[in-house]
């Protein structure tokens, strides 16, 4: 009964791990649980040495969604307008974070959980991995995933999940570019790090411009996107680490980045 809702592990790197921890109801997003997850994400949000975020859970499922329970215990309109707010704000805050935000799945992501995978930069699924956004299988259709959803595959694809509520397979997942990669059970791990170390290797400061930039560029028209983009280059351009890396490749060497990159 005392175990935290969210646990926390940062590496030497600045790899920080949040894990969801309500096995017990499959990690389901009760309003404690969102506001948990907005709590760290606001603390990270202005530690320019953290490296990267992997979002985990423990248990046997990644996320089931909201907490259905709960919802139904106060039936009102104005709740569930503040609910989907408080919902919206969390996974907002997952984009709005410089370092990328990776989600390790397996078992279940439903609904909600479907939708905190798309929110994420990068997943990576075990092979045991199902999703779906299963709210129209109890009369409701998910808005708000469908979201997120639209925004990662293929609007048929996404349409066709929304509208009948079926599961597709980690492969399909893969397929459909909801995850990045997919692993064995016992190689998950090892998958994840593969992904981190790649990460970590590069420089912070640009990675953190681009990560603003691909979100912002993705909701404007073309020519607004092409003027946000070449303002960006052009700042990052100036950072030193961009400025040795270029020299580096001229001089066909490795670049000599700081460890505060």
């Amino acid at each position: 009964m005392d175990e935290p809702l969210l646990l926390h592990h940062r590496d030497d790197r600045g790899v920080v791990t949040l894990t969801l921890n309500r096995p017990q109801a499959f990690n389901a997003l009760s309003e404690a649980m969102l506001a948990a997850l907005a709590e760290a994400f606001d603390k990270l949000q202005d530690d320019d040495t953290v490296r990267a975020v992997v979002l985990a859970a423990a248990g046997t499922a990644f996320c089931a969604g909201h907490d259905l329970k709960e919802m139904r215990a106060e039936p009102s309109l104005d709740y569930y307008r503040s609910l989907f707010a408080q919902c919206t704000d969390m996974m907002l805050a997952i984009q709005r974070l410089p370092a990328p935000v990776i989600a390790r799945v397996h078992g279940l992501a439903t609904a909600a959980g479907c939708q905190l995978v798309a929110m994420c930069d990068l997943a990576v699924a075990s092979t045991d991995a199902r999703f779906a956004v299963s709210g129209i299988n109890v009369g409701l259709f998910c808005s708000t995933p469908g979201v997120a959803l639209s925004r990662n595959v293929p609007r048929k694809a996404a349409f066709e999940m929304l509208v009948t509520g079926e599961f597709v397979s980690a492969a399909e997942a893969l397929a459909l570019g909801l995850v990045n990669r997919v692993a064995a059970p016992d190689e998950l791990d090892d998958a994840i790090e593969a992904l981190v170390a790649r990460i970590v290797a590069k420089p912070g400061v640009a990675v953190a411009m681009g990560k603003a930039l691909f979100y912002r560029q993705l909701e404007v028209g073309i020519e607004a996107a092409y003027q946000d983009a070449g303002a960006t280059m052009a700042a990052n351009m100036m950072d030193p680490c961009a400025l040795e890396g270029v020299r580096a490749f001229i001089d066909k060497r490795p670049p000599s980045w700081s460890s505060q990159h």
